[in-house]
């Protein structure tokens, strides 16, 4: 048996005005505070962000300049490490390094007269076509988009907004 049951409701609503007043300011306050944590806590991050991120920066250098200088020593001896082209990966005694063909790619300079010459040659089986709903169009004619089987044009909602003294509006 499915369950229809909603949450009970933890809100308690104010008894009159004055005690509205209230809510209004503490929410005010909550706003306050949440974007002062906000702050402190992306400061916080900032700072480090940056110790890391320098860590990092020297831990890179040393790291591309022991993968160059490793590179160097296995192309001058690529012959004897390979045993003479025999092999592509050499096992070594805390790892192995390896020389790996790149696959291929297609690479195009001048993509319109690229297509504009395969459009003229027949040459379909390179080109695709990509056929979808304009649905910003249907939203600007959303009574005729409306009429369409399957398409149904709904409303946004309404939002309950509050706004207190020097705060950015709160849409619930």
């Amino acid at each position: 048996m499915p369950k229809n049951k909603r949450a009970a409701e933890t809100a308690t609503p104010p008894k009159d005005r004055d005690e509205a007043e209230r809510y209004l300011a503490r929410i005010g306050e909550i706003q306050r505070d949440a974007a002062l944590n906000k702050a402190v806590l992306a400061e916080a991050i900032a700072r480090v962000t940056a110790e890391m991120e320098e860590a990092s920066a020297k831990l890179t250098e040393e790291n591309d300049r022991l993968f160059r200088g490793l590179q160097l020593w296995a192309e001058a001896n690529r012959h004897a490490l390979t045993d003479g082209g025999k092999t592509k990966t050499v096992r070594l005694g805390n790892g192995t390094i390896a020389w790996r063909l790149a696959p291929p790619s297609v690479q195009i300079k001048g993509q319109e007269a690229v297509l504009a010459y395969l459009m003229q040659k027949n040459g379909e089986e390179f080109l695709r076509t990509k056929v979808e709903i304009n649905r910003e169009a249907m939203l600007a004619n959303a009574e005729e988009a409306s009429k369409i089987p399957g398409v149904t044009i709904k409303s946004a909602g309404e939002s309950f907004v509050i706004e207190p003294v020097g705060q950015k509006e709160m849409a619930a």
